[in-house]
């Protein structure tokens, strides 16, 4: 009998997403009716991480019950559906939404798929837990685990499946994979799907650490907010916050909520209550302003679809022999789909606030390029109410012509932009922010259709990683609308100050860190700063050891490269048989873990694709496994050759 061995590193949602992926495919494919028979193929998964399986390190059950998702509970799934366009089985399930009304009803229980919520606070959160509320990071993390322990229940004769509770330390070139406690695990195929990692300060970090240390400077670099050492920011004390995305709102709620403060709601509005143990934050950015708030109105009028992106304009830019550039040849499509997009569900939703109709101003669009200044005018002759129209550039950089002032001046504008932008994407009446948004989320599934080595260096390296991305999650992956009525509030309560635009800082020796704008005159001085954004997703820097040796191994940049099934690629770029990568320090279109239900999301497309590679490789190296070789492929540690922990984890 051939035991097929395969080692995950990480078992966070990416992991087990995969893993459920390679179970369903391989009960196909093994064919599950002979999995007990002699020599049929045998799967044995081990999954590495010291954070329990499913939610991994960024939604630990361990962190605070403050922070929650960015998403609402009925956009959020981690099971496969019919608009999954995958090779796969379809093997349906529940939204988190409807897992928690299958869990409260007693459901999943009464099925023998229960699982207990043992924290009251979470279980009180559950019951009360609606499609459209936030989440908890907490509550997710017992939806993914329930996930994890439901894909190895239902794994087929033939796969078992271990979690170890450990880190992976080596991982050599013939994939033997030596654990942080020293245990030594022999493997045929190696998973690297480890997620979000932290990673080595860049230059720029180091000397900022530097300085602050020998100015006595209390400095909190980039760093995942639930582990960030906030402790050394002091009651009453002014800190300096550069980046406003959701790394920010996260660090904003920890030193205020998470400090004893307190909102509340009144016949004015939302007011919030200090504790007193509150530091002044100054946040400040590039925009100058928050990440726009999460969408929550419903679309009114014609259901959304590629016009400018089409699949006949990405085989148009395929078919020529030159290198694709993002800039030059795809964003300029992307501004029109935005454009489409809002102005499809103004006219066809709201006809009575246009002059025309749709097919009418289509034409117009059609017409112009995004950043015609005589498309302006024309959306102005149309469209009576300023609120209505819409401008990529401006919706982009909504200050990038601006000036101020002085410092009041910038922090009421800021103030004022972010209660416009809550108007716009929560009001029932303004839903063309929900057709932005879905414009650009059918962008971002149609970049997907181009292949990763058609893309220019520049386009790969910078322009995806770093502006696409960076604008996709300003405009698509914002906050909780409350979360930034909360902002509002502690600026209301002088617990928030806006510093305003393209906000630099430095440190006055003897003085502390100065923030300061080339448009907002004056200067604010503090002791602390706080660099509020995630590290850079690369693996050359990482700190993980085993990426930064891949990476080295490989000879690449920052991201490990792979052909389009996740096969990592050697350094003359050949695919390896045996080593497997999925997650945002790889070339491959980055779509996040879990999703959308009904999107045929771009994650779920690729973990299928390469749970079939995976699969393909195992019972291509099973078949050919001869008795001698099975004996060298066992794992290393395991007394019984025979043992599993089907069923069962710890």
């Amino acid at each position: 009998m051939s035991v097929h061995r395969l080692v995950f590193v990480g078992a966070g949602p990416r992991a087990i997403m995969l893993l459920e992926r390679i179970v369903a495919r391989f009960g196909v494919t093994a064919g599950a009716a002979d999995a007990r028979a002699v020599g049929a193929p045998r799967l044995h998964v081990e999954l590495i991480d010291p954070h329990p399986p499913g939610g991994g390190r960024i939604w630990r059950r361990a962190q605070s019950p403050l922070l929650k998702l960015n998403s609402m509970a009925r956009d959020v799934t981690v099971f496969t559906d019919d608009s999954c366009a995958i090779d796969g089985p379809i093997r349906p399930g529940p939204s988190l939404i409807e897992w928690a009304e299958l869990w409260r009803s007693g459901e999943l229980a009464a099925a023998g798929r229960g699982i207990e919520i043992d924290d009251e606070v979470v279980a009180a959160e559950a019951r009360g837990l609606r499609g459209d509320s936030f989440p908890t990071r907490r509550l997710h993390s017992y939806y993914l685990e329930w996930f994890f322990r439901r894909t190895v229940a239902e794994a087929p004769p033939g796969v078992t499946v271990r979690w170890r509770r450990d880190a992976v330390v080596q991982v050599s070139e013939a994939n033997r994979v030596t654990l942080a406690n020293g245990l030594e695990l022999d493997a045929d195929a190696v998973v690297y799907a480890v997620g979000h990692n932290g990673r080595e300060p860049d230059a720029a970090t180091a000397r900022l650490i530097a300085r602050a240390h020998r100015e006595r400077l209390q400095y909190v670099p980039p760093a995942f907010t639930a582990d960030a050492d906030l402790s050394g920011l002091a009651p009453g004390e002014d800190v300096i916050v550069r980046g406003m995305g959701l790394a920010a709102v996260d660090l904003v709620v920890l030193l205020t909520q998470g400090r004893g403060g307190r909102f509340l709601e009144d016949r004015d509005g939302m007011r919030y209550v200090p504790s007193g143990s509150e530091p002044r934050l100054h946040l400040g950015s590039r925009r100058g302003v928050p990440y726009r708030s999460k969408v929550s109105s419903m679309l009114r009028g014609d259901a959304p679809q590629r016009e400018v992106l089409t699949p006949a304009a990405v085989d148009a830019l395929l078919a020529r022999p030159r290198e694709v550039d993002f800039e030059a040849d795809v964003w300029p499509l992307i501004a029109g789909e935005l454009l489409h997009g809002h102005y499809r569900e103004l006219f066809t939703g709201h006809p009575d606030r246009v002059a025309g109709d749709w097919p009418t101003f289509r034409a117009v669009l059609q017409s112009h390029a995004w950043d015609d200044p005589a498309l302006l005018d024309a959306i102005a002759a149309a469209v009576p109410d300023p609120l209505d129209r819409f401008d990529v550039a401006s919706l982009d950089r909504p200050f990038a012509e601006a000036t101020f002032e002085d410092r009041e001046d910038a922090h009421q504008r800021v103030r004022a932009h972010i209660a416009t932008d809550l108007q716009l994407r929560t009001t029932p009446e303004r839903s063309a922010a929900q057709g932005v948004f879905l414009a650009a989320l059918l962008s971002f599934l149609a970049l997907a259709e181009i292949p990763a080595e058609r893309w220019n260096e520049h386009s790969r390296t910078m322009s995806l990683p770093v502006r696409w991305h960076t604008f996709f999650s300003y405009v698509a992956s914002g906050p909780p609308p409350h979360r930034l009525r909360e902002l509002l509030a502690l600026a209301d309560a002088g617990v928030v100050r806006f510093l305003g635009p393209d906000v630099d800082v430095r440190v006055e020796p003897g003085h502390g860190f100065v923030a300061s704008s080339r448009r907002v005159p004056g200067e604010t001085v503090a002791r602390s700063l706080v660099d509020a954004w995630l590290p850079g997703a690369g693996a050359a820097l990482s700190d993980n050891p085993v990426l930064r040796a891949l990476a080295r191994r490989q000879g690449t940049g920052l991201r490990i490269l792979t052909d389009a099934d996740g096969r990592v690629l050697t350094a003359d770029g050949a695919p390896t048989a045996s080593v497997f990568a999925l997650g945002a320090f790889t070339s491959l279109p980055e779509g996040g873990a879990f999703t959308r239900p009904n999107s045929n999301a771009l994650s779920i497309r690729q973990t299928d694709r390469t749970a079939g590679a995976i699969v393909d490789a195992v019972l291509d190296a099973a078949s050919a496994l001869a008795p001698s070789s099975r004996q060298r492929a066992r794992m290393r540690g395991v007394r019984d050759p025979s043992f599993v922990a089907s069923r069962r984890w710890r």
